[in-house]
């Protein structure tokens, strides 16, 4: 592992943290044991009020930062991409989330990864771990419908036209990522994730996008609340056309409960689900009853959005900006369709 010396590493590791005592060590373990490639890990505490600056602070060769302030109508997120950015030195830049864990050697095997298929930018999604009954029930039909919107085939063709990227697991290459503005260009975005791909794809760079539970997994919501807050917060500007989707979806579940007995409705709903590669009694427990909640995440996103604000982590955004075009079915971010 790279430490503060003078060589420079080939990755900086940035971790934006904010009131992540529950899940922050486990992470910056996973972080630090990585082998096979240079690094340095930086944690950006983004003005916690728990344990996360201290729980940093106690991980050996991680280097800790304060947040800036945050600048009128920034997310957190970017402001503390932005400060940490700062501070980094690595060839590649890794930006990734306090609640993931990442598999030995994954860091190297992704650095190889976007050096082979010449990626400007490799984004991984993770295995997402699901524990409590809404979790189970409503996370693989977002991943399925997500499955659906930005087919990783198609992101990784850079003539589709969709563009996607998960802010979970970023890696990019320095250059690249200054080439497009880095964070500051889309600091006021919600789904930055989504914006700096699209970003560095217009900058004719390559944008490579795949599932990847060979390297890194998360546990993304650990309560009915956490899971409604944050999937009201992106839903929305992830899929085109929310009503008619919500809809739908909705009328599709109830043929298929309808016609149980006949079976090829539920089966094909119980296809379409498994493309989000969850384990099958949460396939089987989604099937049943997680589409509907699914609808009610997606509506409860438009409308918090057409009202122009969106709360997460006690911060309130305004999304005026988006708002227009949310409320009459507009496509405001992400890319095209994909179906």
């Amino acid at each position: 592992m790279d430490t503060a010396g003078p060589a420079t590493p080939e990755v900086s590791i940035l971790v934006p943290a904010r009131n992540e005592e529950v899940c922050l060590r486990d992470c910056l373990l996973s972080l630090a044991g990585q082998e096979g490639v240079g690094f340095e890990i930086i944690v950006v505490d983004d003005h916690s009020v728990d344990r996360t600056r201290s729980i940093a602070e106690s991980v050996p060769g991680v280097r800790v930062v304060e947040a800036g302030p945050l600048p009128a109508g920034w997310t957190g997120k970017n402001n503390a991409l932005v400060t940490g950015v700062r501070e980094a030195r690595g060839r590649w830049l890794l930006f990734t989330d306090a609640d993931t864990i990442h598999r030995p050697g994954s860091l190297a095997r992704a650095v190889a990864e976007a050096q082979q298929h010449g990626a400007d930018l490799l984004s991984y999604s993770p295995e997402q771990v699901v524990k409590s009954f809404w979790e189970r029930a409503v996370m693989p039909v977002v991943f399925a419908e997500l499955a659906a919107q930005y087919p990783p085939e198609k992101v990784r063709d850079q003539n589709s036209g969709v563009v996607a990227a998960n802010g979970q697991y970023i890696l990019v290459r320095r250059e690249a990522y200054y080439a497009v503005g880095g964070h500051e260009s889309v600091a006021t975005e919600i789904l930055e994730d989504v914006a700096l791909a699209r970003k560095v794809r217009e900058k004719d760079c390559r944008v490579y996008f795949r599932y990847a539970e060979d390297a890194v997994q998360t546990r993304m919501y650990r309560s009915w609340a956490e899971l409604r807050d944050g999937w009201t917060k992106n839903l929305a500007l992830l899929f085109p056309r929310p009503l008619r989707r919500a809809g739908g979806l909705v009328a599709w579940w109830m043929v298929a409960w309808v016609t149980l007995p006949v079976l090829i409705p539920a089966a094909a709903l119980y296809i379409r689900l498994r493309r989000a590669g969850f384990a099958r009694s949460s396939t089987l427990l989604a099937g049943a009853c997680g589409v509907p909640v699914f609808a009610y995440l997606l509506l409860r996103s438009r409308a918090a959005h057409a009202e122009g604000d969106v709360t997460w982590k006690g911060r309130t955004y305004s999304s005026s900006g988006r708002a227009q075009a949310i409320a009459h079915g507009g496509r405001v971010a992400g890319p095209p369709a994909a179906a």
